[in-house]
C-alpha cells in the first residue's frame, strides 16, 4: 500500500513525497497527524517507492494545494480548455455540408425557376383537359392533393410537437452564441433546454391546431392532449427506465427524485397548460383555406417505378441531411460520452442552418416528383423523407459505440443505446417537421398559381 504527499498547481496533482503518517488516535473532526508541520522527520525526498503498511491499520492521505493569483480574468478563464484546435475539421465540415446545399439548391431552382415555370406557363395557356394530359402530370392530381391523409390527427400532434423542438433549438443556440451558456455554469445547457421546451408548449398546440382544422377535424380536445402528452411522456418513460437502472446501480449520476419531481410539476404545471391555450387560439383563427377544391371520389393512382416506391424515396431523402451534420455529430458524441469540451456554437449554429435548408430541399425535390409521378399521398411522405435522417443518426450511434467507446458493462450499453434512441426521436421530429412544413409551402404555391377550371 501507498501513501503520497500531493501538491495541486491549479488543477493538476503532482507527486512528491511519500510519507508514513504517524498519529496516536484518528479523530475525524480533529484530525491530529505528529508528522504534519514537521520539515524532514520520516519524509522520503523525491521518492514514490511504496511503503507497506498493516492492512489493519488506517491509512492517511494528505494533500496541500498551492494557490497562485492569475491575471487572467474571470470570463476567461475557461478559454484555455475551450481553445479548440481542430478548426480545420469544422470547417471541412462546413464545406461539405454547403456542397450538399450547393447541390440541392440547384435542383430546386432548376425545378422553379425552369421546368415549373414552363408547367404553370403552359397549364394557363392550354384550353382543353386532353391537352393538359399530355404534360407533366403533377396538375393532374390538383382535385386530390389537399385530400386529408391517412392519420391525419397523429400528423398534427407530430408536426406541431416539432415545431416546438425548433423553437427550443433555435433559441438555445441564440443564448450560447451571445455566451449566456457558460461551460462553468454545469448543466446550463440542458437548463435552458428544458425551460424553452415547456415555454415553446404554446407554438407546439398553435401548430397543430391550425393543422387539424384545415384537415377538417373535430376531435380538437384529444389532438391537444396528443400534444400535451405523447411525445414528452415517451421521453420521460424512456429517461424514468434509464434512471431507474442507474440507480439501481448505486450511481451518484442518478438524476435525483426531487429533479424529476420538478421536470413532472414544470410538465403539467406549465407546458400542459401553454398547449391548451396555443390550441385554443389556432382554432379561433379562421381555418386556412386550400388553393384548389378537392375531389369527392379519389383518383387512382397509377403503378409507381421502383425508385418512386415509399419505402426507397424514404430512405434516400434522408442520407444527404445527415450527411451534412454527420461529421460535427462525432464531436457532439465526443463531448457527451468521451467528456470533452464543446463550446463552438458558432459552428454549429451553421450546421443547424444547413441541416434545416437541406431537409427542406430535398423533401421538396422529391415531392416534386412524387406529384409528378400522379401520386398525391405526400402528406406522410413529406414528413418521413427528412425525418428519416434519424435512422441514419441511430445507426452511426451503434457505429460508434463499437468503433470508439470501450463499454463492456451491459448498464452502460443500455444506457447508451436509450439516451442515443431518445436523441434519435427528436431528431426524427425534428426534420420531419421542416420537410412537411416545405412541402406543405410549396404544394401550397404550385397548385395557387396555375388555372384550374
Amino acid at each position: 500500500m501507498e501513501l503520497f504527499y500531493f501538491v495541486s498547481l491549479g488543477f493538476s496533482l503532482i507527486c512528491i513525497y511519500s510519507i508514513k503518517h504517524e498519529y496516536k488516535k484518528w479523530d475525524e473532526k480533529n484530525p491530529q497527524l505528529s508528522t504534519c508541520n514537521q520539515d524532514t522527520k520520516n519524509i522520503i525526498p523525491g521518492s514514490t517507492v511504496p511503503q507497506e503498511v498493516d492492512t489493519d491499520k488506517e491509512v492517511v492521505f494528505t494533500y496541500d494545494v498551492s494557490f497562485k493569483e492569475s491575471d487572467i480574468k474571470w470570463a476567461s478563464r475557461w478559454d484555455t480548455y475551450l481553445l479548440m484546435n481542430d478548426d480545420q475539421i469544422h470547417w471541412f465540415s462546413i464545406i461539405n455540408s454547403l456542397m450538399i446545399v450547393l447541390f440541392l439548391s440547384g435542383m430546386v431552382a432548376m425545378i422553379m425557376m425552369r421546368t415549373l415555370y414552363r408547367d404553370i406557363a403552359n397549364y394557363n395557356q392550354l384550353e382543353t383537359q386532353d391537352e393538359a394530359q399530355e404534360e407533366t402530370g403533377w396538375k393532374l392530381v390538383h382535385g386530390d392533393v389537399f385530400r386529408a391523409p391517412t392519420y391525419s390527427g397523429l400528423l398534427c400532434v407530430y408536426v406541431g410537437t416539432g415545431v416546438q423542438i425548433l423553437g427550443m433549438t433555435l433559441v438555445t443556440m441564440m443564448f450560447a452564441l451571445l455566451g449566456f451558456l457558460s461551460p462553468s455554469n454545469r448543466g446550463g445547457l440542458m437548463t435552458a433546454m428544458v425551460l424553452l421546451w415547456v415555454f415553446m408548449g404554446l407554438f407546439a398546440g398553435y401548430s397543430s391546431a391550425r393543422l387539424y382544422k384545415m384537415l377538417k377535424g373535430t376531435e380538437w380536445k384529444r389532438i391537444t392532449l396528443k400534444t400535451a402528452f405523447m411525445f414528452p411522456g415517451i421521453l420521460f418513460s424512456v429517461f424514468f427506465v434509464l434512471n431507474a437502472i442507474i440507480w439501481g446501480e448505486k450511481s451518484s449520476g442518478a438524476v435525483p427524485f426531487g429533479t424529476m419531481f420538478a421536470l413532472v410539476c414544470l410538465w403539467f404545471g406549465i407546458s400542459v397548460p401553454l398547449v391548451f391555450v396555443g390550441s385554443y387560439l389556432g382554432f379561433k383563427k379562421p381555418a386556412i383555406e386550400d388553393p384548389v377544391k378537392t375531389n369527392k371520389i379519389p383518383r387512382q393512382i397509377p403503378e409507381q417505378t421502383w425508385y418512386m416506391k415509399p419505402i426507397f424515396s424514404i430512405l434516400i431523402g434522408g442520407i444527404l441531411p445527415f450527411g451534412a451534420v454527420f461529421i460535427e455529430l462525432f464531436f457532439i458524441l465526443t463531448s457527451i460520452w468521451l467528456n470533452q469540451f464543446y463550446y463552438i456554437f458558432g459552428f454549429l449554429f451553421i450546421v443547424l442552418v444547413i441541416l434545416i435548408i437541406t431537409c427542406a430541399e430535398i423533401a421538396i425535390v422529391l415531392c416534386y416528383f412524387q406529384l409528378c409521378s400522379e401520386d398525391y399521398h405526400w402528406w406522410w411522405r413529406a414528413y418521413l423523407t427528412a425525418g428519416s435522417s434519424a435512422l441514419y443518426l441511430f445507426l452511426y450511434s451503434v457505429f460508434y459505440f463499437f468503433t470508439k467507446l470501450e463499454i463492456t458493462k451491459l448498464v452502460s450499453g443500455i444506457l447508451y443505446f436509450g439516451y442515443m434512441l431518445i436523441a434519435s426521436y427528436a431528431f426524427f421530429v425534428l426534420t420531419g417537421t421542416i420537410g412537411f412544413c416545405a412541402c406543405f409551402w410549396f404544394v401550397r404555391k404550385i397548385y395557387s398559381s396555375v388555372k384550374i377550371d
